[in-house]
């Protein structure tokens, strides 16, 4: 069992643990910049770690190290070697204990810890609040570098917590599944194109993953997130199928879903970027 069931920890809890052995933070922000033309700039957030993060806390580039670069779709999962490369020589190893964290919305913490999750490690936790709520409470900022010496780390993936666009495909087609869109509102009804066609997966339901936080980007209560993700068709006894844009906040919702119980759900990696540039992948407008 995880140090934290849950998957979330507080940042006083992080506080108080900075200095315990096994401990290893990490700062994984990518910052995304909305261009004239409908596209985005994608920045890694190291410069931005650099200039002042969480005190021992070191940083894994989700932009470079923890994605697959040799494919054309951004943010794509690495392979098991590679990822298992770049966190142990960030310092994470089989005996750590993680804490996750990232400036704005935590769907960049999500994405790691979900991809951890997905390659057999169950012992790291999501700073509940992130950057934002450790500044606000005035809590000590560093500019040093980790101390952290390089780990091994032992991948052991597990199927099925990432699957492709023939999966999903499959599933809108058996109609059993719940494909849950995380976009917001106005992508969902194609008001808002991101990628080649405006609109959704044919038959997925709609719950943006900002719904799911509170103004301070903490995650909402547990009753709460359990009655949101509910009305709209996330049922603990069937799978759900979660996709974004690019499988980033898609992460969030199924971080969500785990943290309530769920067993059977899935982030689709490609998300709207590989579905919408197909034709013949079914799509809903309105």
């Amino acid at each position: 069992m995880s140090f934290a069931p849950g998957g979330l920890v507080e940042t006083g809890w992080l506080a108080d643990h900075l200095d315990d052995p096994d401990l290893r933070v990490y700062d994984c922000t990518v910052f995304l910049t909305p261009k004239g033309d409908g596209t985005v700039t994608i920045e890694s957030g190291r410069a931005h770690w650099e200039g002042g993060h969480i005190p021992r806390s070191g940083f894994l580039d989700l932009v470079s190290d923890l994605s697959d670069t040799g494919q054309a779709l951004r943010f794509m999962m690495p392979s098991a070697g590679q990822f298992a490369h770049a966190v142990g020589r960030a310092g994470m190893g089989d005996g750590s204990r993680v804490v996750i964290y990232c400036a704005g919305p935590p769907m960049w913490a999500t994405r790691v810890w979900w991809m951890l999750r997905a390659f057999g490690f169950d012992d790291a936790a999501v700073l509940n609040g992130g950057w934002s709520r450790w500044k606000a409470e005035g809590r000590e900022i560093s500019t040093e570098p980790p101390a952290y010496p390089p780990a091994r780390f032992t991948a052991t993936p597990r199927p099925g917590l990432f699957v492709g666009k023939d999966e999903v495909a499959a599933a809108v087609a058996e109609g059993e599944t719940c494909v849950l869109n995380s976009l917001s509102r106005e992508m969902h009804a194609g008001k808002v194109a991101l990628g080649p066609r405006p609109g959704r997966i044919a038959g997925s339901v709609n719950l943006p993953a900002m719904d799911l936080l509170g103004e301070d980007l903490r995650l909402l209560d547990d009753g709460v997130l359990r009655e949101r993700l509910g009305g709209v068709g996330a049922d603990p006894d069937h799978r759900v199928i979660t996709y974004c844009g690019g499988g980033i906040a898609a992460t969030l919702t199924a971080f969500a879903l785990a943290r309530l119980g769920h067993r059977n759900v899935a982030v689709y990696d490609g998300s709207m970027s590989e579905w919408s540039a197909d034709p013949d992948a079914p799509m809903e407008v309105g």
